[in-house]
């Protein structure tokens, strides 16, 4: 973006989405060996801390991609986002809860709450559980760091996020199993990082207790449906039977059961000799 696109604008609040475009432009450029380190890390800190279009401009001005598009018309009222979608929760702000700590005992952090930028946990002789599936997301990347010594956390991550571990184990390890798994459109990323000796870090991606509870119940209106159509094609043949063993009844009272034919042509015979 640069002033001369949109002129008058630089005062305009920018988004927490305006942001993280602008990140997304500095990794590539890292990426592309365009910033080196040190820079990708000022800037970084620069567009988080930026308030304004007007702030952000300089971040990428000698970048070839621009980052922040300002919307030509301004809407003071804010649309609500499509239900379930992931926009929905990425909601910005500081996060409600940022550490924890187990020493010889445990934490939890599950259910609905706001999973901050950068979410620190340490687990010492004892064991930790960070839920996400139904967390909210102060911005589209987030990281836990986790040090686990003679201990265990266990991050728990609903379908369609990213995940990257980046952690350290010496004689522990880090769960590297859903790294590398796509994640959906709009979905935030969780970036997993940390030390771990003598101790592990799992990532386990599962569905919502709702999800699963609908799945179930649709297993069970499925499993009710084949049921039922299987009870009617049994009545169906069975009425099949029924009408058949009716025929022979009627083909017997007149005179019109198996051999009767052959009986008919016997007496013809008689009558004729």
């Amino acid at each position: 973006m640069s002033d001369d696109a949109a002129p008058g604008l630089p005062d305009l609040r920018a988004s927490d989405a305006d942001r993280e475009r602008v990140v997304e432009v500095l990794r590539d450029a890292l990426a592309e060996g365009r910033l080196d380190m040190a820079e990708f890390e000022e800037r970084m800190e620069e567009t988080y801390k930026a308030r304004t279009y007007g702030e952000l401009t300089p971040i990428t001005r000698d970048l070839p991609v621009a980052a922040v598009a300002p919307p030509s018309v301004v809407s003071l009222h804010k649309e609500p986002p499509a239900d379930g979608s992931w926009a929905g929760r990425v909601v910005g702000g500081e996060g409600s809860s940022s550490w924890a700590v187990a020493v010889m005992s445990g934490f939890q952090r599950r259910g609905r709450w706001t999973v901050p930028r950068r979410f620190t946990c340490v687990a010492f002789w004892g064991g930790g559980e960070i839920d996400l599936r139904e967390a909210d997301f102060a911005a589209g990347e987030v990281e836990i760091n986790c040090v686990a010594i003679m201990g265990g956390v266990q991050i728990i991550v609903p379908p369609g996020v990213e995940v990257d571990v980046r952690g350290i184990g010496v004689m522990g390890g880090f769960d590297q199993r859903e790294t590398g798994v796509r994640g959906e459109p709009g979905a935030p990323r969780v970036v997993v990082s940390g030390f771990a000796f003598w101790g592990g870090v799992g990532v386990e991606r599962k569905k919502t207790r709702a999800a699963r509870r609908q799945e179930k119940l649709d297993r069970r209106a499925a499993k009710r449906e084949l049921r039922s159509s299987s009870r009617e094609g049994e009545q169906d043949a069975h009425r099949r039977m029924l009408e058949g063993h009716k025929d022979i009844l009627g083909g017997h009272r007149h005179g019109q059961g198996p051999g009767s034919g052959a009986r008919e042509e016997q007496r013809e015979h008689r009558y004729e000799d």
